[in-house]
C-alpha cells in the first residue's frame, strides 16, 4: 500500500490503512485528505496522506532544503498531491508455505561420547558405512505478504532464518529445494521476471575501491538504464540519487579499502544500496542492511528504505535488533526461531500479542528488545518456541475471522488489475526504468532481460577496468619490474651466445627459462578476478550485463598491458643473447612471447574462475605450470617420452612457444654450429690437445670414406631441429597453436562463469 508522510510523523511509525480494494482504499485516502484540511488548516494539525510517487518523480523534489535533526544528511522529500489517475498501482508480494530442509551428512559418533542431541527440526536417518545424514529445516511452513510502500522486516536471533527467507523470496534457493508458494498480485513470480523487476543488497559492501562514489552510481547506471536513455539524463538521475541517499559530500571520494582512506560505512551501505536501485526497481531485497553500522547511521540507511518504499516499491529486508527509532520507520514484522513463524504484523501490534500470551512488555521497554529476549528464552526452554509458535497460528487465525479483508485480498478486490496491467502501468510512470512495456506479451517478456546491448556492455566494462588499472598503477609497475629484471638477468647471463656446440646448448636453455618465465609471470593475473568475483556475481545476478560481456571485456582490456610486457622483454633480451633472425626474426619473437603472455593469461583467469581461493590458485598455477615446462620437450625429447604420458607432452603451453622460437633460431640452413673438431666439444675428448683432435678426424674421415676438415660444417640448425624433435609443426603454426590455446581458455573462463556464479543456496 503506497502513501507518503509528512516529515512531522517521520519519526514514528506511520497508521496503516486496511488494504480493502483499490475503490474503497482511494475513498479513504480522499476523506482522510479532506479532513485534514479541514481541521488541520495550515497549521499542519493534522495528518496528510497522499498518493506516492515513482521514486523518478520523487527524486525530483529532493534538494538541499535542510536536514533533520538526527543529523540525517538525506534531504528531505515533500509530499506530493498527485490525482487518482495517477496514483501508485499496488503490488502485494505474498507467500505461503515456504519449506526449507538441507542435509548434512556426519560420521556416526560412538553412543555416549560426544555425541550428537536433536534440536528440534531435525531427523536421522542411519545410513550404511556408520554414516547417518541429518536433516536440517531452515525454514519451517512461512507465510506472510509484503505490499509496495511499506517495510517489512525479518527478525530474530542468529541462526533463526532471516537471511534463508530473504534468500528464498529472492529466488537465491535453487529450483526444487523450496517448497512453497511465492505470488505477486496473486500470480506465480517467475524467475526471469524478478531478475528485472527486484534488486538484492547484500550484506557485504561489494565495490571497487578505487572509485569514487559518484563514479560507481554511475556505472550502475550505465549497466541498468537504458542505451535510449541520454548520458546527461543518466547524469542527472545519479546526482539526483546521490541527494536522495545523502552523499553529496562524499560525492567525490573514493570508496576506499584497508590501503586507502574512503567513505564511512554508513556511506558504503548507502552506496551499495544506491546501486540497486538505480533502475527504480518494484521489489528492493536487503540482507541485513544495518549490520555493522552505528545507530545513526544504521537509522539514515533505513530512512533511506522508507523513502524508496514511499516511492512504490516493496522493501523487504532481515535486520538483527532494531533501534526504537528505526521500529519507528517499519510497517510490517516477522519475528522466526529456528524456521518458524512466532509473531507477523504491524509493530503496534506487539504489545497486545504478547499480552495475550500471557508475556506483557513493560512499559518502558524497547519492544523489539523484549521479543527476541523472550524468543531466546523460550529457545533455551526443554520444548523451546513451540508454544509461542502454536500461539501465533492461533492468534492469526482469529484475526481473519476479525478482519478477513486485510489478509489475502482476492484478485478482484484490486480492482480487477492483473500483473502484467500493473507492471505496464508502473513501467509508464516511471517505475522500471530499464524496462519497456509491450501491452501484448507476458508479465515476463514485458521488460528486456538486459537493458544495453552487447558491445554497450563490453564498453562500459572496459571502460571501468581501465579507470581500475589507472588509480593502481603500481600494480602494473610491479609487473613490468618484473619483467624487466628478469630479461636483464637472462641477457646478462646468456650475454652474445657464440654458435659452437656449448652455444647451442645455451640457447636452449635460455628458450627453456624464457618462455616458461612468461608463463610464471602471469599468474598475477589470479587474484583480480579473486577479488572482483562477488561483484561480479552481484551484478550479473539480476542481469546487470551478460557474463560473455565480462569475458570478452576482461581479454580486451588485458590486451595493451600484454603488448607491453612482450615489447619490454623480446626488446631486452633479443639483441643482448644475440639471437638469429634479423629484423624479421625479432618480430617473430615478440609476437611469440605476446602469445604466450596470452595464453598463459587466458590460462590463469580460467583457473580463477574455478579457484575460489588466492592461496590454492596460487600453487595449482605453480604445480601445472611445473608440469608444462617438464612435458614440453626440452628435459627429454618427444621421441623419448613414454607413450603413456605423450597426451601431456602435447597439452603443454610449453611446448608450442618453445619449438616456435626454436625454429625461428635456427631455421637459416647456411648457418653451422658444429664445424670439424668441434664434435669433440662436451665429451671426454674435448680436452684434448687441438693437433690430436686433427689426427683423429682424419682417422674417422679414412674410416667414413668421406673428407672432414676442421672447417667442414658437420651439424646445422635443421640437424638441431631433428634432434630436439622439432618437427611437427611450423614456427607459424607454433604461434597460431599458442594464440588458440589462449582463446580455449577465455572459452572455458566463460563456462566457469556460468555454471560457477549462479549464486544460489542448493
Amino acid at each position: 500500500m503506497s502513501r507518503v508522510v509528512d516529515d512531522n510523523s517521520a519519526s514514528s511509525s506511520p497508521t496503516l490503512l486496511p488494504y480493502f480494494g483499490s475503490s474503497h482504499y482511494h475513498n479513504m485516502d480522499l476523506e482522510s485528505n479532506n479532513n485534514n484540511n479541514n481541521s488541520g488548516g495550515s497549521g499542519g494539525g493534522g495528518r496528510r496522506v497522499s498518493f506516492s510517487p515513482t521514486l523518478g518523480q520523487l527524486l525530483k523534489r529532493v534538494g538541499d532544503a535542510r536536514r533533520e535533526g538526527t543529523g540525517d544528511e538525506t534531504p528531505v522529500h515533500h509530499t506530493l498531491a498527485m490525482s487518482p489517475e495517477t496514483r501508485a498501482l499496488p503490488f502485494v508480494l505474498r507467500f505461503s508455505n515456504l519449506t526449507y530442509n538441507v542435509k548434512v551428512t556426519k560420521k556416526m559418533q560412538i553412543p555416549g561420547v560426544n555425541s550428537h542431541i536433536a534440536t528440534p527440526g531435525e531427523h536421522h536417518p542411519v545410513g550404511n558405512n556408520g554414516v547417518f545424514s541429518r536433516t536440517k529445516t531452515l525454514l519451517n511452513d512461512i507465510s506472510g505478504e509484503a505490499r509496495d510502500g511499506e517495510i517489512m522486516a525479518v527478525l530474530g536471533a542468529s541462526g533463526s532464518g532471516k537471511s534463508t527467507l530473504i534468500d528464498a523470496l529472492a529466488n537465491r534457493i535453487a529450483r526444487g529445494s523450496l517448497k512453497g508458494k511465492i505470488t505477486l498480485n496473486g500470480e506465480p513470480l517467475e524467475s526471469r521476471l524478478l531478475k528485472v523487476i527486484s534488486a538484492y543488497v547484500m550484506q557485504d559492501d561489494l565495490l571497487f575501491p578505487m572509485l569514487t562514489v559518484e563514479e560507481t552510481l554511475m556505472f550502475s547506471a550505465e549497466f541498468r538504464l537504458p542505451r535510449t536513455l541520454s548520458k546527461s539524463k543518466k547524469e542527472a538521475r545519479v546526482q539526483q540519487l546521490i541527494d536522495q541517499l545523502g552523499l553529496r559530500n562524499a560525492a567525490k571520494t573514493i570508496i576506499g579499502d584497508e590501503g586507502h582512506r574512503g567513505v564511512s560505512g554508513g556511506e558504503r551501505r548507502r552506496v551499495s544500496i544506491g546501486l540497486d536501485i538505480i533502475h527504480d526497481p518494484i521489489i528492493l531485497f536487503l540482507d541485513e542492511p544495518t549490520s555493522g553500522l552505528d545507530s545513526t547511521s544504521a537509522f539514515m540507511v533505513v530512512k533511506v528504505l522508507q523513502r524508496i518504499a514511499q516511492s512504490g516499491s516493496i522493501v523487504m529486508m532481515s535486520i538483527h535488533q532494531p533501534s526504537y527509532r528505526i521500529m519507528g520507520l517499519l510497517d510490517r514484522l516477522i519475528f522466526l526461531s529456528k524456521g518458524q513463524t512466532v509473531f507477523s504484523g504491524s509493530p503496534s501490534d506487539l504489545p497486545g500479542y504478547f499480552d495475550e500470551f500471557g508475556k506483557s512488555i513493560p512499559e518502558n521497554e524497547n519492544k523489539t528488545e523484549y521479543a527476541l529476549d523472550l524468543i531466546r528464552e523460550l529457545e533455551g526452554a526443554p520444548g523451546g518456541a513451540k508454544a509461542l509458535v502454536e500461539f501465533h497460528k492461533g492468534w492469526q487465525m482469529k484475526k481473519r475471522s476479525v478482519f478477513p479483508n486485510i489478509e489475502g485480498a482476492p484478485q478482484d478486490s484490486r480492482g480487477g488489475l492483473s500483473l502484467k496491467e500493473a507492471i505496464s502501468a508502473s513501467i509508464s510512470r516511471g517505475k522500471l526504468v530499464s524496462g519497456a512495456t509491450n501491452a501484448d506479451a507476458s508479465p515476463a517478456s514485458m521488460v528486456p532481460t538486459f537493458a544495453n546491448p552487447f558491445w554497450n556492455e563490453i564498453v562500459t566494462l572496459s571502460k571501468r577496468s581501465v579507470m581500475n588499472s589507472r588509480r593502481t598503477p603500481e600494480l602494473f609497475g610491479i609487473r613490468l619490474g618484473a619483467v624487466l629484471v628478469t630479461g636483464f638477468i637472462l641477457a646478462t647471463m646468456f650475454w652474445q651466445l657464440d654458435n659452437s656446440p656449448k652455444g647451442v646448448q645455451e640457447r636452449l636453455g635460455f628458450f627453456a627459462f624464457a618462455m616458461s618465465t612468461t608463463f610464471y609471470t602471469c599468474a598475477d593475473a589470479l587474484p583480480v578476478f579473486l577479488q572482483e568475483r562477488y561483484i561480479f556475481m552481484r551484478e550479473t545476478a539480476y542481469n546487470a550485463y551478460r557474463r560473455s560481456s565480462y569475458v570478452l571485456s576482461h581479454a580486451l582490456t588485458a590486451l595493451p598491458s600484454l603488448i607491453f610486457l612482450s615489447f619490454a622483454f623480446a626488446a631486452t633480451t633479443f639483441w643482448a643473447v644475440g639471437l638469429d633472425g634479423g629484423v624479421s626474426g625479432f618480430f617473430f619473437y615478440f609476437g611469440i612471447i605476446f602469445a604466450s603472455f596470452w595464453a598463459g593469461n587466458s590460462f590463469v583467469s580460467f583457473l580463477s574462475g574455478v579457484v575460489p581461493h588466492v592461496m590454492l590458485g596460487y600453487v595449482i598455477v605453480v604445480a601445472i605450470l611445473a608440469y608444462f615446462l617438464l612435458f614440453s620437450g626440452f628435459f627429454i625429447n618427444r621421441d623419448r617420452i613414454p607413450n603413456y604420458w605423450i597426451w601431456f607432452h602435447y597439452m603443454s603451453l610449453v611446448k608450442y612457444p618453445y619449438e616456435g622460437v626454436l625454429q625461428n633460431e635456427f631455421q637459416d640452413p647456411t648457418k653451422c654450429f658444429i664445424r670439424g673438431v668441434q664434435i669433440f666439444d662436451n665429451t671426454p675428448l674435448g680436452a684434448v690437445p687441438n693437433a690430436m683432435k686433427v689426427r683423429l678426424l682424419q682417422t674417422i674421415s679414412g674410416s667414413l670414406g668421406m673428407t672432414i676438415t676442421p672447417s667442414t660444417c658437420v651439424t646445422t640448425g635443421a640437424d638441431i631441429l631433428q634432434q630436439q624433435g622439432v618437427t611437427d609443426l611450423t614456427k607459424w603454426g607454433c604461434l597460431w597453436v599458442t594464440v588458440a590455446w589462449g582463446f580455449f581458455f577465455r572459452i572455458l573462463f566463460y563456462f566457469s562463469l556460468l555454471l560457477g556464479s549462479k549464486n544460489k543456496r542448493r
